[in-house]
């Protein structure tokens, strides 16, 4: 059973989200928050498996609350919900480290999918997003040159990475130590020309990784 805290400002909105998730037989809200502020406290007592973070709301708005919980908590799972599509936002998503991103206008069961993926340690993407993010990459990396082919390992931890995996998570996964994955990081980004998480996360699209189970 997946754990969820909801943080949206709008009541109504929020209680409805809520009935979705509850109907679901696999996942259940144990934690509600109007505000970034409320949801780092909610997060701080119930310890859930996942946030579904709404961006726009007062006193601190999702991405700064994403910002602060993933330092707080590297390895929890958000999922971050907005009606923003453009490109600079869903990069400062990415950059901040929220695991999935679905606009409100999607359908109901985009919101259950994703939470699903998201709580399974995947990554995810609501489709209308997937050409924004790409786009911008795909021009760079035509330009720019690849010194070689990563390894298998080196491709493995940037897969895990895209996913929303922390580094610690990694080496536990990897059995290797947390530098190691850190250096494989390092070289897979040298290697492909890749420079920062936005990167890795239009990759791992490219290469059909999110997809993955």
């Amino acid at each position: 059973m997946l754990s969820v805290v909801l943080a949206e400002d709008h009541s109504t909105v929020r209680e409805g989200i809520k009935m979705l998730v509850n109907a679901q037989t696999d996942m259940r809200v144990i934690g509600e928050a109007g505000n970034g502020a409320a949801a780092i406290k909610t997060v701080r007592e119930k310890r859930p498996d996942v946030v579904v973070m709404d961006i726009s709301m007062p006193e601190m708005n999702g991405l700064k609350a994403t910002r602060r919980l993933k330092t707080e908590f590297p390895d929890i799972k958000i999922l971050t919900l907005t009606r923003h599509s453009d490109d600079s936002f869903l990069e400062q998503l990415i950059a901040a480290g929220a695991s999935g991103y679905v606009l409100k206008q999607s359908a109901p069961a985009e919101l259950v999918n994703a939470i699903r993926a998201v709580g399974d340690g995947n990554a995810y993407l609501d489709p209308t997003l997937t050409n924004k993010v790409v786009g911008g990459f795909l021009h760079r990396s035509l330009r720019g040159e690849r010194r070689s082919e990563m390894t298998g390992r080196e491709a493995e931890v940037l897969r895990l990475i895209a996913w929303g995996f922390s580094n610690k998570e990694i080496a536990t996964r990897l059995a290797l130590s947390v530098k190691t994955v850190e250096a494989h990081k390092a070289n897979a980004m040298r290697k492909m020309n890749l420079r920062g998480r936005i990167d890795i996360v239009r990759y791992a699209i490219l290469q059909g990784w999110l997809e993955d189970n």
